[in-house]
């Protein structure tokens, strides 16, 4: 009987024992995981805000005068949801920020040159102009389908961002006096641009040094003066069937380029379009064009080939040298087919 109790007994006791331990365990968990929820998102008194006028019971934050490096906006604030993110700009501290399911529209990060990692939701529709405009240490975002408008220079500057994913519902790339959307972004090694982008507006990609190739889908009917200029590692670009013009200096001295499709739907090939291209060996000119204007591929000290698959008018090329060398001269007296270049690169003859 004795064994019986103390055997009794020291089950209870070690019964006891393990949901003391439990417990413990239990409250371990809670204190580990009750923090990490509570700093979830920035206190509300860390933003001032101001009432959205398009958003019944809506807010905006106008201003972030919080001290974190990583920011969560809330969700809402004073009952209120959030749905527009701004004011952040200049701020050098910020390193990352999160912005929540509800925000509409994203701009005010201008300058925020240690803001390395921005998260958008699914909500987002717009991105403002100069939204992130030299925010020089952000490396990538990813911008999501229900994305319909990227504002005027809204990536202008930001020498550090690699890659960019466009969504499907982006209409087009926009241009703010001469800051392109992506101008200046020289470390942009490639970026896709989906079937929804009707238009690439001026200066767009100006400067993007480490962009290699680009092809531009059949939805864009326009692509704007200087868009691609000075891109100098560039060596392919693919124009969709839906362009009729390119503009002035479009690919100006895209040094590395040595492949170009230029579709039928081409009627016009404006001011120094492709000067300076150095690389370029050879181009097909379509039917279609039948205006060349001044120095279009003047100074393309690489071309030896060029093929004319139509007439063009002695008046639609420009008193300004359109070619290197006198194939001005010999095209207008030979007319449709392949010239080549000779003689050191200084004359052409019809193949």
């Amino acid at each position: 009987m004795k064994n019986t109790k103390s055997n009794w007994g020291s089950f209870a006791i070690a019964k006891l024992q393990a949901k003391r331990r439990s417990l413990l365990t239990i409250a371990l968990i809670l204190t580990a995981i009750i923090p990490v929820y509570a700093q979830q998102y920035n206190p509300e008194s860390d933003f001032e805000i101001d009432w959205d006028e398009n958003v019944k019971d809506g807010v905006k934050i106008t201003k972030y005068i919080g001290t974190k490096k990583e920011v969560s906006i809330p969700p809402k604030i004073q009952g209120s949801p959030v749905v527009r993110a701004f004011g952040f700009m200049e701020n050098k501290n910020i390193t990352k920020v999160t912005i929540p399911n509800g925000v509409t529209w994203v701009g005010g990060f201008r300058n925020c040159t240690s803001l390395a990692s921005v998260t958008l939701p699914d909500s987002v529709t717009s991105i403002g102009p100069i939204a992130f405009q030299n925010c020089t240490s952000l490396t990538s975002i990813n911008i999501p389908n229900s994305v319909t408008a990227i504002g005027a220079g809204a990536f202008n500057g930001c020498k550090s961002l690699t890659s960019i994913t466009l969504s499907n519902g982006i209409k087009g790339i926009y241009t703010f006096d001469t800051l392109g959307a992506f101008g200046g972004c020289t470390s942009l090694k490639n970026i896709i641009i989906p079937d929804s982008v009707t238009t690439i507006d001026d200066y767009s990609f100006y400067g993007c040094t480490s962009l290699t190739s680009i092809k531009i889908p059949n939805s864009v009917t326009k692509i704007g003066e200087e868009a691609f200029r000075g891109c100098t590692s560039l060596t392919n670009v693919t124009i969709g069937n839906s362009v009729t013009t390119i503009e002035k200096f479009t690919f100006y001295r895209c040094k590395s380029l040595t492949s170009v499709t230029i579709p039928n739907s081409v009627t016009t090939i404006k001011d120094f379009a492709f000067n300076e291209c150095t690389s370029l060996a050879n181009i097909t000119i379509p039917n279609s064009v039948t205006r060349i204007d001044s120095g279009a591929f003047e100074d393309c000290t690489s071309l030896t080939s060029v093929t004319f698959e139509g007439t063009i008018s002695s008046g639609a090329f420009s008193q300004y040298d359109t070619f290197p060398g006198d194939l001005r001269a010999k095209y207008l007296d030979g007319g449709v087919g392949t010239y080549k270049r000779f003689a050191n690169g200084t004359t052409w003859k019809k193949q």
